[in-house]
């Protein structure tokens, strides 16, 4: 492989760091798929018992609940309002049992229909309430039988319940709605192109209470969720301002919610960023990176990673706010995902400018990220190799003498002895990278004997006959760069200074230390 073609394969050349990051995103695919970890897409009110004092109604005596599938349909089918509103309840109280509610059955008998016409009785709103609640459970379950309640024109007149001056009428039409959304792409553009999302944000006012606030933006996280397609950006913008005013919520059911709206908003093209940096929020979303709360953390973390995925002034804008400050920490959490995920936000980072890079080093992140690099679980490691050779494909010499000192050059061989190709792929280029910008200040020597004593030379060598191409080429080409015959003899011994290998430099824009160890 000629010089040209080594150095664009393995620094980056010709490509500016927005490339670099959009790179990154392709490879991060686990890390991106809208998973809510700790939280359920879709809530089905379970427990009838805590449920039932919260009722319209307390009519606990004549319980109809011990009725039968098909009594509670003949009751439906009445055309007495008593009879219905008793049938109806009780065909709620089925569909809420803990354990394997006879969604399907209660379908096959007809209920979903006559729910959806419940919905439509204003005069009756007992009878409203349960009707709804009861196509709230079964839109909770499989896609399919979310589209029985879809297929039977549920959403005009769920959200024609966003408007009763009965808030928890209106919030469990929200809670239906919400299940209805978070289905799938195609469910929830349903719910958008019918303007939900309007009915819900006015929903949201400094007196409404805890209850419907939760309900009200786990439906909008829910309709902002969900790729191919992604939402129509222009449809769910409006959220904005409110996610943004609700940032400053207190409570951990609204804010683990509006993170992963804004987890969701965030994931796309810098436009989309920029239209939720434009709300201000960014230096509140990084604070909650401090948060002690798991199920908010996650979603933060997620959002300001996806942040740092924009071009180099959006991610300064998180630079700005402190990010940096609690990387440490979140690097050595004692949640795993959560360390994979600052880990993976980090390598966005160092794929952005030498500035950006130095301030990396400078809030001492590199022995933390080192940790991961070295003992982390697979997957943090994974992230970790990508922040370091994302950081010697943009950092300047000096930066990477210092990343080298650090103790960068063993757990990145280490990590060639891994059976993921891609991450094979990225230590090759990192190693390459490194052992680039020792060529150029004539270090190059020096830098192949540590990593020929921590075995990485063997492994490399090893790679020559990998089963994939494109490592093969590149630990091919390392060998023939650097380590071929006449490059490595007649080697000056490094000299020792206070227990480090100490490589003084030519240059000045290295440290006086040279490369350390």
């Amino acid at each position: 492989m000629g010089d040209e073609n080594r150095i664009r394969s393995f620094k980056n050349k010709g490509k500016d760091t927005d490339e670099m990051r959009r790179r990154r995103i392709g490879q991060a695919v686990e890390l991106r798929k809208a998973r809510k970890d700790d939280q359920l897409l879709k809530r089905r009110n379970i427990s009838v018992a805590c449920e039932e004092p919260t009722l319209p109604l307390q009519q606990q005596q004549n319980s109809p609940s011990a009725m039968t599938a098909e009594e509670i349909m003949f009751g439906m089918m009445s055309q007495d309002e008593d009879v219905q509103f008793k049938a109806t309840q009780a065909c709620r109280k089925t569909l809420s049992r803990e354990r394997n509610p006879p969604i399907d059955h209660m379908i096959r008998l007809g209920v979903v229909p006559r729910c959806v016409e419940f919905l439509g009785n204003h005069h009756n709103n007992n009878l409203q309430f349960e009707a709804c609640w009861a196509l709230t459970n079964i839109a909770s379950g499989t896609p399919e039988q979310t589209a029985s309640v879809v297929q039977e024109g549920a959403i005009p007149k769920l959200q024609a319940l966003l408007l009763s001056p009965k808030t928890d009428l209106a919030e469990q039409a929200v809670w239906a709605l919400g299940n209805i959304a978070g289905d799938g792409p195609v469910t929830r553009d349903m719910v958008l192109d019918a303007g939900v999302l309007p009915d819900i944000l006015r929903l949201i006012k400094p007196d409404t209470s805890v209850s419907l606030l939760r309900n009200a933006v786990w439906a909008i996280s829910n309709l902002c969720r969900n790729k191919n397609p992604c939402p129509d950006f222009e449809k769910v913008k409006p959220a904005l301002p409110v996610l943004a005013r609700l940032l400053a919520y207190q409570d951990k059911d609204v804010l683990a919610d509006t993170c992963w709206a804004l987890s969701y908003l965030t994931d796309g093209n810098n436009d989309k960023i920029q239209a939720v940096l434009d709300t201000g929020l960014v230096p509140r979303l990084v604070q909650l990176l401090s948060s002690n709360e798991n199920t908010v953390l996650t979603p933060a973390v997620r959002a300001v990673g996806n942040i740092v995925t924009g071009n180099d002034q959006q991610t300064d804008a998180v630079l700005n706010a402190g990010a940096l400050n609690v990387m440490p920490a979140l690097l050595q959490h004692p949640k795993l995902n959560i360390i994979k995920e600052a880990a993976w936000t980090l390598s966005n980072i160092t794929a952005g400018n030498s500035d950006q890079i130095q301030k990396v080093i400078d809030a001492g992140i590199i022995p933390c990220l080192l940790h991961v690099l070295s003992t982390g679980d697979f997957k943090s490691q994974k992230e970790a190799a990508w922040a370091v050779t994302n950081f010697t494909s943009g950092g300047n010499i000096a930066q990477l003498a210092k990343l080298v000192e650090l103790g960068a050059l063993k757990p990145m061989c280490n990590l060639l002895n891994s059976k993921d190709f891609k991450t094979v792929s990225v230590v090759l280029d990192g190693l390459s990278n490194i052992l680039t910008a020792a060529q150029k200040i004539g270090e190059t020597e020096k830098i192949a004997v540590v990593i020929e004593e921590c075995g990485g030379l063997d492994l490399i060598e090893s790679l020559q006959s990998h089963e994939n191409e494109k490592i093969y080429e590149k630990a091919l080409s390392i060998i023939e760069n650097f380590f071929s015959e006449g490059q490595v003899e007649d080697m000056p011994a490094p000299t020792s200074q206070d227990g480090q290998i100490v490589f003084q430099s030519p240059t000045s824009s290295v440290p006086s230390g040279g490369f350390n160890f």
